[in-house]
């Protein structure tokens, strides 16, 4: 297959190579006829432009990074394919990083991981702070996450309080009195778990539900196995559930098997709520009844804010904006 170059496109459509340029580059100043004989000569030629020429005139990779902490979550694994996507329309390529939500692997990729490697990088932090980033700025970068907002940096996120006292105001709303929490934690890095808590907590006095710290599991990682063990320990409080609303998914999964193993039928014994509407929650038996963030609106939001701070105004303030959430009932708290 013969590969055109600018030179051909220009001879096909009578113009100068400048001009079949400033057209691929999308500047403005081009007349409307003229346009039209350039893009119908990059049709039938099947033109391509040259990315890693563009890129190096620009001195750019064309290559960003995705760093979170742990690809075995699923939310994380689906969320990495929207920003893909919406990169791959930029005609970037994505590197994905597994930081383990560790200090050093953290200042490594908000440091560019290598210098010359990427050209940005969106980024969910789980231990560095607002501060360490600022002593880190350089790379353009997007935070997700609730970690670090209002910091050095551009940041997507969304409203987990509302989220988090939504689901827990649907399972007050089915008549559930005595409804459990999985996946609380102190650290400092639980941030998303204290936002989600205190949804769950405003939600409770909504409906006139008294607080039960017996009925407050923590779990240390947000995995099946920490899921499972919690709802194993909340069966065997002395208070036992009538509804559980996990901090994410994966958490109740584990919260289902750990009901199926004692006997309890989910939702007649036990309602189950989640959080992230990852895919296995579709699937599951009952399916999983969610919080849903637009994973889709995260990712454009991400990458076109990045996409900003490359190709414009890196010391413009930083920008916190809100995706979309939806509260999403299935069989595992309304029955098939």
């Amino acid at each position: 297959m013969v590969r055109h170059r600018l030179k051909d496109v220009a001879e096909r459509a009578g113009v100068s190579v400048k001009t079949v340029s400033n057209v691929v580059n999308g500047y403005v100043h081009v007349r409307p006829d003229t346009r039209a004989r350039v893009e119908e000569a990059i049709a039938e030629l099947n033109y391509r432009p040259n990315l890693s020429a563009r890129n190096l005139r620009k001195g750019r990779t064309g290559v960003i990074a995705f760093a979170v902490p742990e690809l075995d979550i699923p939310y994380f694994a689906e969320l990495a394919r929207h920003v893909v996507t919406a990169a791959a329309e930029l005609g970037w390529t994505v590197l994905i990083d597994q930081t383990g939500g560790g200090h050093e692997q953290e200042r490594v990729a908000a440091s560019g991981i290598t210098e010359h490697l990427i050209d940005g990088l969106i980024f969910s932090p789980l231990a560095l702070t607002a501060e360490d980033l600022t002593g880190l700025a350089g790379t353009p970068m997007v935070l997700l996450g609730e970690r670090v907002d209002h910091g050095p940096a551009d940041h997507v996120g969304i409203d987990n309080v509302g989220a988090a006292r939504a689901i827990t105001a649907h399972l007050a709303g089915l008549g559930r009195r005595r409804i459990a929490a999985i996946g609380s934690q102190r650290t400092p890095e639980g941030v998303s778990a204290r936002l989600r808590l205190a949804g769950y907590t405003a939600a409770l006095a909504d409906a006139g539900l008294a607080y039960d710290d017996r009925l407050v599991a923590p779990a240390t990682a947000w995995h099946r196995a920490d899921g499972a063990a919690a709802m194993r320990g909340l069966l065997t409080s002395g208070v036992r559930p009538d509804a559980v609303f996990c901090f994410n998914d994966t958490l109740a999964l584990g919260a289902l098997r750990a009901l199926h193993e004692a006997g309890l039928r989910v939702p007649e014994d036990v309602a189950v709520a989640g959080f992230d509407d990852i895919e296995d929650g579709r699937f599951s038996v009952p399916t999983l009844s969610t919080i849903a963030p637009d994973k889709e609106r995260i990712a454009r939001l991400a990458v076109e804010l990045l996409a900003g701070r490359i190709d414009g105004d890196r010391a413009a303030p930083p920008r916190e904006l809100s995706a979309p959430w939806t509260l999403t009932p299935r069989e595992s708290t309304q029955g098939p």
